[in-house]
């Protein structure tokens, strides 16, 4: 296939995931009930926003205009793929990446999101024959040419040593932060709170700590936080949130609360899963020139940064560790 089919099929894999026809629903609620964090308004949130930011004819074409070498005849590559598995679709970026760029993609997916990600490419193989083999789904990845490896601090540290010998991108762990005024609007606030709930807060993208000025006024956002409130009848989430309530409550350790999401003053950026850290700041412009030196930081939302409701909505061009996955890609 040449640049401008590759194009049209990615169109036209949009459509069909924007689509409600009965194969792609039942597939659906087979990842939902292989993995209980992929509820049904999360999967169909994750689709959305592939739709819409990454196959949306437009964004697509001219992500593509950046990228002159993806139309280029080049000596395929096997480039493994090592996806991780917390939200869905989340390695779907990668494997476009590789599609585009016309090597022979090896996937290694997680366990906990391999049933949409294995349709799609039966789909594709389905409509244009002519890419049968290209992609293949493996659970061991071997005599590959370059790899690309999402995972956790310390499968991190493995990657590093068995992928050393290979042109490689080895991602860690990463979250984002929120730095606040205390001005926000209750537009504003509601969008932020996308921004921690979405997926749980399973992703690198979902804010797991804001900043807040002294004297700060935390009963705004814990209205806004709220309207996830139904995420409390969820037995996993909802045992994850009493089991750090007992904690919080066992230390003496102060902390707020909606009945959904505790807000913990503490140092760290990551915080566990159903609670917020929280921290304070005096000099705003200093807290966001120590924060963008932060190498585990993925997104920092808020008025002068990322807006507000747009930690998950990344573009083609919001590469994982800000990373060109293309750029490498195309140079291997």
């Amino acid at each position: 296939m040449n640049i401008a089919e590759k194009e049209a099929a990615l169109v036209r894999l949009g459509q069909y995931l924007a689509g409600d026809s009965p194969e792609w629903v039942a597939v659906k609620d087979r990842a939902y009930i292989a993995n209980g964090w992929f509820i049904p308004a999360f999967i169909d949130k994750a689709l959305d926003n592939i739709c819409q930011y990454f196959l949306e004819p437009a964004k697509l074409g001219e992500w593509l205009q950046s990228y002159p070498a993806a139309a280029q005849t080049r000596t395929p590559s096997k480039i493994g793929i090592v996806s991780a598995g917390n939200i869905p679709l989340v390695g779907f970026h990668d494997w476009l990446c590789g599609f585009i760029s016309g090597h022979q993609v090896k996937l290694k997916l997680s366990s906990k999101d391999e049933i949409l990600m294995r349709h799609i490419l039966q789909k594709m193989e389905e409509w244009y024959p002519e890419i049968a083999g290209q992609t293949e789904v493996l659970d061991m990845l071997k005599d590959c040419n370059a790899y690309i490896a999402t995972g956790s601090n310390n499968s991190a540290r493995y990657f590093n040593y068995y992928f050393a010998k290979f042109p490689h991108i080895i991602r860690h762990n990463r979250t984002s932060a929120a730095v606040l005024t205390g001005e926000e609007s209750p537009a504003e606030l509601d969008a932020l709170a996308d921004d921690i709930m979405l997926y749980f807060g399973l992703g690198c993208r979902n804010v797991t700590k804001i900043f807040v000025p002294q004297d700060y006024n935390f009963q705004p956002l814990l209205d806004a936080l709220d309207k996830y409130s139904y995420l409390m009848d969820h037995h996993k989430y909802k045992n994850n949130y009493d089991y750090n309530l007992a904690l919080l409550l066992l230390n003496n350790s102060y902390h707020i609360t909606n009945g959904t999401v505790l807000l913990h003053e503490a140092a760290s950026l990551f915080s566990p899963l159903s609670v917020l850290h929280y921290g304070y700041y005096t000099d705003k412009q200093a807290l966001a020139a120590e924060l963008g030196q932060d190498e585990v930081l993925q997104c920092l939302v808020g008025k002068d940064f990322t807006p507000f409701g747009y930690a998950q909505q990344p573009s083609l061009r919001d590469y994982a560790d800000g990373v060109d996955t293309m750029a490498f890609m195309l140079g291997v």
